[in-house]
């Protein structure tokens, strides 16, 4: 028996629950066409994913690029992505299950993510309705993760001590904020980080399903 709290489970949001590497791939490649600059394959951008949107763009973007272009084509992604970041996005199979089964048992779900925090909210609302409790992503005067400051404001709207909660994710930077925090990570390797790559990174205990996520959760 792993031995996990069970009064809240915070979620990471991109390879976690939804599966939004199609549109972020898209508004990435057509921001850089309107500046002329080169597109990136679809795993660039998944390995671009995951340090918030600034980043992602930083390492999109020519290692020369002037500031000045880069906060344009910043602008621009941003632009796009509102515009297209539902078309082909969905959550992972088994998600909807799995997030129905939590509320059934009083476990409460949230999700703390690097993706803007409009975004974050429009397509959680969108997708998970009230299975997720609450929604925090990038915004001014809290820093996105790693920095475990969005996981502590889900912590405070809850009213919850991070001892009641377990963080689960899909990256490095999960894996970090979790640490950052003082909570376990479970590490999903379904989304945008291979077995391997997690492994390397500090991961601890490796979940395949969310079935088997599920199992972990309400194991008593």
């Amino acid at each position: 028996m792993i031995d996990f709290p069970r009064t809240a489970a915070i979620f990471d949001l991109d390879g976690t629950l939804l599966d939004t590497l199609e549109d972020l791939y898209l508004a990435t490649n057509q921001a850089l066409t309107r500046h002329s600059l080169p597109a990136r394959t679809r795993d660039e951008v998944r390995m671009f994913v995951g340090n918030g949107v600034e980043m992602l763009i930083r390492r999109a973007v020519p290692a020369e690029t002037a500031e000045n272009t880069v906060a344009a084509v910043l602008a621009d992604f941003k632009a796009i992505y509102a515009t297209i970041c539902e078309d082909h996005t969905a959550p992972y199979p088994g998600i909807i299950p799995l997030l129905t089964a939590l509320r059934a048992r009083g476990i409460r779900a949230a999700v703390v993510s690097n993706k803007f925090d409009a975004a974050t909210k429009q397509l959680c609302q969108k997708y998970f309705g009230d299975l997720v409790e609450i929604a925090v992503g990038e915004r001014a005067g809290i820093r996105k993760k790693p920095a475990p400051d969005t996981v502590f404001e889900v912590l405070r709207q809850l009213e919850l001590s991070a001892d009641s909660a377990v963080y689960i994710g899909d990256s490095d930077v999960d894996i970090e904020t979790a640490r950052g925090a003082g909570m376990p990570c479970l590490s999903v390797t379904w989304g945008l980080r291979n077995e391997d790559f997690l492994i390397q990174h500090g991961a601890t205990v490796l979940v395949h399903t969310p079935e088997e996520l599920l199992e972990l959760l309400v194991e008593q």
